[in-house]
């Protein structure tokens, strides 16, 4: 083990954490056991699921409650914490509680993993996130408990807490389909079992109007999505906001507007046929659920294509960092359009909350936007030639995969072999992030020990 932390660097485990995990899970659902058939199920398709389900992503090429056993409901929902809290997180966490020594390495590892600003009380924060996520998830399915109950008898006890996970880990599988195959979340959400008798792609749209449902999920989706970073600030500082970190303040702040604006428009333009309860419900759902969590309370097909366009946006810029959450961040985001006013105004730097933004975190949020448009870009354009399918359904699914959402126009289990192989790598990129792909690729502590002459470009 101390030969291989020698050899490779924490953000070279933390890629082979991910990528283990899922060949682990892969092998396991192509196991009789796992589908309902007590066949085997092809590799590539049970890959595409534990990339799915690792990744949180919630894209799939096989229906999730017609297909998989409970035991391979369970492979993916424990497929899907893993993912959701992170590989180092449960490694370190079991470590602990071996009662084992975490060792600098392990921490720095952590700390990278969870984007921590230092690895001082590391194992106290991982400690703090196990709980916290086991805490919340419980809470989310005791309150969506009475309504699945309802509905599906005993079985409602399984759907809440499949789901509850599901929505913190920003997964967006579903059990929706168990009234009719492809039925519910699969197709335009991810997973799930509720559906249809038509075996229509529904998703939650059975639950548009249930305000207890609709308003669990989004929470629990939100929860998740804004980082463990800042669930430890509003613990540590209540609603004393200006304590928080300028990260904390940040975050909030830009996932409000990315709720907010959406959702006004979701409103005004794509739901307004609906009844004004629903109304409401379902554009608050649609502006919360694009960013990573991939559930949906309204048809996609019968979207225009400039709330498609906004939903690609919403599935690239995702959740924060440290979270449950993929996509190219909200901090990254901020930080590009801080940096683009600072040269609008003819400063030296950026600035944010009256505080300066070093140049390294600048070149870093342009490194990792640069990488998510191009995996985005180059997917969509290699899936529609592969496919011969329309350039905007193609962008829609990569955009979908890189960010980790889970949402599709319906083209998704049709692919060949060649494009659910471009859709895993998108999905696996998105998820381990920006910053520890660049990093494991090309070195996070090469110090640069001369610098070449400089020279003039123009841009702009």
């Amino acid at each position: 083990m101390e030969i291989l932390k020698r050899k490779l660097s924490s953000f070279q485990i933390i890629l082979l954490g991910f990528a283990g995990v899922i060949l682990l899970g892969a092998l396991i659902l192509t196991l009789p056991i796992s589908s309902k058939s007590h066949e085997w199920t092809s590799f590539i398709d049970a890959l595409f699921t534990s990339t799915s389900a690792v990744c949180v992503t919630g894209l799939i090429v096989l229906d999730t409650a017609t297909h998989w056993t409970i035991f391979g409901q369970i492979i993916i929902l424990l497929l899907i914490q893993i993912g959701g809290m992170g590989v180092v997180t449960i490694a370190v966490s079991l470590a602990v509680a071996s009662g084992k020594k975490i060792g600098l390495f392990s921490r720095e590892t952590m700390k990278n993993a969870i984007s921590a600003p230092n690895v001082s009380g590391i194992v106290r924060l991982t400690g703090f996130i196990i709980k916290g996520i086991f805490l919340i998830e419980i809470i989310g399915a005791l309150i969506m408990l009475p309504v699945f109950c309802k509905d599906y008898g005993a079985e409602g006890i399984w759907m809440a807490v499949f789901h509850s996970v599901s929505a913190f880990c920003n997964a967006g599988f579903d059990l929706m389909g168990i009234k009719g195959n492809f039925s519910s979340l699969s197709y335009f959400a991810g997973f799930d079992i509720m559906g249809t008798k038509s075996g229509e792609f529904t998703s939650l749209t059975h639950y548009s109007a249930q305000p207890v449902i609709n308003i669990t999920i989004m929470l629990l989706i939100i929860v998740g999505g804004i980082g463990f970073l800042v669930w430890e600030d509003i613990c540590k500082h209540k609603w004393r906001i200006r304590e928080y970190r300028t990260q904390s303040k940040l975050v909030l702040i830009v996932t409000a507007a990315l709720i907010f604006f959406p959702a006004v428009y979701f409103f005004f333009f794509e739901c307004g046929d609906l009844p004004v309860t629903e109304r409401i419900l379902a554009s608050l759902f649609q502006s919360v659920t694009p960013r990573t969590a991939g559930f949906n309370t309204i048809n996609l097909t019968a979207i225009s294509d400039t709330g498609l366009y906004l939903m690609i946006i919403l599935m690239l810029i995702g959740g924060s960092p440290g979270s449950t959450a993929g996509g190219m961040k909200t901090t990254t985001i901020a930080v590009l359009f801080s940096s683009a006013f600072s040269v609008f105004r003819k400063k030296d730097n950026a600035e944010v909350m009256k505080r300066r933004i070093d140049d390294e975190t600048v070149k870093t949020a342009s490194a990792v936007f640069l990488m998510y448009i191009t995996l985005f870009l180059v997917g969509g354009m290699a899936i529609s030639t592969i496919e011969n399918l329309p350039i905007t359904s193609c962008l829609y699914e990569t955009a979908s995969a890189v960010g980790t959402v889970g949402l599709t126009l319906g083209i998704t289990p049709t692919l060949g072999s060649a494009s659910k192989m471009i859709l895993i790598m998108s999905m696996f990129f998105g998820r381990v992030g920006g910053l520890t792909l660049i990093y494991a690729a090309f070195g996070a502590n090469k110090k640069q020990v001369a610098k070449l002459p400089a020279d003039t470009i123009a841009v702009g």
